[in-house]
């Protein structure tokens, strides 16, 4: 293969990647004109169409298809020997992207990975907040976490966090004219802050155990998010019972922002992990950050 089939490869890559020419050329630095040119040549010299192109999106065919499975194997086994190569260097160098919930990285990763990062400077880290599950194969990320109830068996889990779990909390404002819930099943008579799923889309349903027994509570209320944070934010403003991580609220409690309820009821849940794929060969800059997090 010529030098600049490769490198025409590689560009064909970056628009199958973003689905938009436009994104691959700021991502290549080139313009959009281009890497359009460079593909059109690509599959002049090869007879195929390799892209489907329309008004609104761009999507690879399948014989574009079948060239992205030949191609990105060899290319990471590429990455792979130039991040073994990288490791001659007195210091690990190189890049981790990590797919995590806004709680997850506040309250166990950036705390872990503020010390490790001063010593390490050339280890780049990419934290992507997403209350959501991703597919980290898919979407190239080197790892996730999620909780131990929700790993995939396929995946290395390694853990990063103890046991936590949920509380209802409401301001003394809001208590003072309302009972305070004594049972899950109380919550059905007061407003309360919802919290939408990213996966699923659906609204959680609060789940509560008491002496073995299991209880689930939709509620109802003025508001919802996605984020425990704006929750809590509700919650001190006076907006109805809000069910966050116990951790996230401790210090407004101390304080008497907030109340507690239905301690009783507040069940803990499996820790966070780390995962990521079984069959990944995994650089220096990579174990290094994995070392850090681990509980």
């Amino acid at each position: 293969m010529k030098r600049e089939d490769l490198n025409d490869m590689l560009w064909f890559l970056a628009v199958a990647e973003e689905r938009s020419f436009t994104k691959a050329a700021a991502k290549l630095g080139t313009s959009q004109s281009t890497i359009s040119h460079t593909i059109k040549k690509l599959e002049a010299r090869m007879g195929l169409r390799l892209l489907t192109r329309t008004t609104r999106s761009v999507a690879p065919t399948e014989a574009g298809e079948r060239l992205i499975r030949s191609l990105a194997p060899r290319l990471e086994e590429l990455e792979t020997e130039i991040d073994e190569l990288m490791e001659i260097r007195d210091k690990p160098t190189g890049s981790v992207r990590i797919t995590l919930s806004d709680y997850a990285q506040e309250s166990i990763v950036w705390p872990k990975l503020r010390p490790l990062l001063r010593e390490y400077p050339d280890i780049k880290v990419e934290l992507n907040s997403d209350n959501g599950f991703r597919n980290i194969v898919e979407e190239k990320f080197d790892a996730g976490v999620r909780l131990g109830e929700s790993l995939d068996k396929d995946m290395i889990a390694v853990r990063i966090g103890p046991d936590w779990r949920l509380v209802a909390v409401a301001a003394p404002d809001y208590l003072a004219t309302r009972p305070i819930p004594t049972t899950p099943q109380d919550l059905v008579a007061h407003v309360c802050i919802n919290h939408r799923q990213a996966r699923a889309g659906g609204l959680y349903a609060w789940e509560f155990e008491k002496d073995g027994r299991e209880v689930r509570v939709r509620v109802e209320g003025q508001l919802t998010f996605n984020t425990s944070y704006a929750m809590i934010d509700a919650a001190v403003a006076g907006y109805g019972i809000a069910y966050v991580p116990e951790s996230l609220v401790t210090a407004d409690i101390e304080a008497g922002r907030l109340i507690q309820v239905l301690d009783d009821w507040c069940a803990s849940f499996p820790g966070y992990y780390l995962y990521y794929p079984s069959r990944r060969q995994n650089s220096s800059a990579f174990r290094i950050v994995v070392d850090a997090l681990k509980a």
